[in-house]
Formats: C-alpha cells, sequence, structure tokens
C-alpha cells in the first residue's frame, strides 16, 4: 500500500538539483555576460522555489509518522529548522530576483546580490539536505526494515525444502 511519507523522498532531489544548476547557470551568466543562461538561471530558480515548498510540506506530513525521542529528536529538529531557512531563503531570493527583472534593476550590482542570495539559497538547501541524509543513514528514520522474521515456520521450511528440491 502506497504511504504518503514516500512522497518527500521521492521528490527531495528535484529542488536540490534544479538549485544547484540554477545557481551555476546564474555565476556563467554574470561572469561571462551569458543571457541564455540567465534566463535558464530563472527559470531554475523559480521550479526549484517550487520544489523546495513541496519538499517543506511533504516533509512536515513524513514528520508526523516518526516517534520522536532522544537523539532522533535532536536530528529530526535540526533538519525542520535547516528546511524552514532554506524555504524562506529560496522564496525570498525568487522575490528578489523577479522583483529586480520588473523594475528593470537586473544589472550590474544587482546581479551580483541576488547571486549572492542564491547561492546562500544553496547553501541552505546542501546543509538541509546533510541533516536529511544523517537522518536516513545514522538513524535510519523512516526506513522499514525486513528481517525475515514475519514469515512463519511452516513457510520457513517450504522455503528451504524448494531450495534444497532444486540443488538436487
Amino acid at each position: 500500500m502506497f504511504d504518503i511519507s514516500h512522497i518527500h523522498p521521492m521528490i527531495v532531489h528535484f529542488p536540490i538539483a534544479l538549485l544547484i544548476f540554477g545557481f551555476l547557470a546564474d555565476l556563467i551568466s554574470v561572469v561571462f555576460k551569458k543571457a541564455f543562461f540567465g534566463k535558464a538561471g530563472l527559470y531554475l530558480l523559480i521550479f526549484g522555489t517550487l520544489g523546495v515548498i513541496a519538499a517543506y510540506v511533504s516533509g512536515n506530513i513524513a514528520g508526523d509518522g516518526l516517534t520522536e525521542a532522544g537523539p532522533l529528536k535532536n536530528a529530526i529538529e535540526f533538519h525542520q529548522s535547516a528546511a524552514l531557512i532554506s524555504l524562506w531563503i529560496m522564496v525570498l531570493t525568487s522575490i528578489v530576483r523577479i522583483g529586480f527583472i520588473m523594475m528593470k534593476k537586473y544589472e550590474g550590482a544587482f546581479k551580483w546580490v541576488a547571486l549572492l542570495l542564491f547561492f546562500a539559497g544553496v547553501l541552505s538547501i546542501a546543509r538541509t539536505g546533510y541533516y536529511g541524509g544523517e537522518l536516513v543513514f545514522k538513524h535510519a528514520a523512516g526506513v522499514q526494515f525486513n528481517l525475515g522474521n514475519s514469515l512463519n515456520s511452516n513457510e520457513l521450511e517450504n522455503n528451504s525444502g524448494s531450495t534444497e528440491n532444486k540443488a538436487e
């Protein structure tokens, strides 16, 4: 059966990738003065920010199913705090960037300000991803183990017997 908490790990990688490549596109645009990369960076920023919002909402839903105690509670709180900071930085970055463009001020120092905000957002996203990775790989949060304990003794005998018959 489908578990709604699985949505978070399914989508979280998209905003990470979109925002990293968006920042790189913006950097190329600013340094080498290539308009194409500036447009690509803007679209990647917008879609990446929408992805951050979706990842944040789905992360809150996924977190509702976890039992928070001890070290896991601290790890969840670090990840949630980092995610909220990332969300606000990326929303602010998108608003500033779109505002500069609409006011026809996206040039010179304003480009560098927008790029610096974008860089801060990418660093924040990386930090959030690191804490998310710790939740999974260090604390096994949300990981369901199937160690074969769900089989009863009859099923075990049938499974072991069928392997012996195949070997003969």
